[in-house]
């Protein structure tokens, strides 16, 4: 019976893992599959051991910690390597947000994607152009916003394939 519950919750984490792709939290969803797992999953009433130990618990989390940090953090850095201000920087979060909103009711599946890689560079590159940068330091600013907010996912996607493999793996051999 233990061996059917992670096979369902190795399947539950890949639909999880998908959402990381289209900006949803999916690292997060696959942690608490784990522990809500842990916490009442197969035999737990009879008193026989977790199906995950404390430390992979907490290695899970931990890096889906890392991985939000990646993401939310890429763009703002995009911005800064490719030249631009602080300005620039808040630009990108700020436009990474809206873009990621107004993607998702306007391009299908990859829209929260699409939204915040393009608003974190609309973003970075208004708020450079209001400041009194040029056109061409604050479009610059604006395509390293962007290209860093895409790093940052795909940054946050890799987290979440180490979560899925640690849980995959912890499933079968505790």
């Amino acid at each position: 019976m233990t061996h059917l519950w992670a096979i369902l919750l190795i399947v539950l984490n890949t639909a999880w893992l998908a959402l990381v792709v289209i900006g949803l939290p999916g690292n997060w969803l696959m942690a608490v599959s784990a522990v809500l797992l842990n916490w009442w999953g197969p035999g737990r009433a009879a008193g026989s051991p977790p199906m995950f130990s404390t430390g992979v618990l907490i290695a899970i989390a931990g890096l889906a910690l890392a991985g939000e940090a990646c993401e939310f953090g890429a763009g703002l850095a995009g911005a800064k390597q490719a030249g631009g201000t602080r300005r620039g920087a808040l630009g990108a979060l700020i436009g990474a947000l809206a873009g990621g909103i107004v993607g998702t009711f306007f391009i299908p599946l990859l829209g929260s994607l699409v939204g915040a890689c393009v608003g974190a560079a609309l973003g970075a590159w208004a708020l450079e152009l209001t400041g009194g940068r040029s056109q061409r330091a604050s479009l610059k600013s604006g395509v390293g916003a962007g290209v860093g907010r895409l790093a940052g996912t795909l940054a946050k996607l890799g987290a979440g394939i180490v979560i899925w493999l640690i849980v995959a793996v912890a499933a079968f051999w505790p």
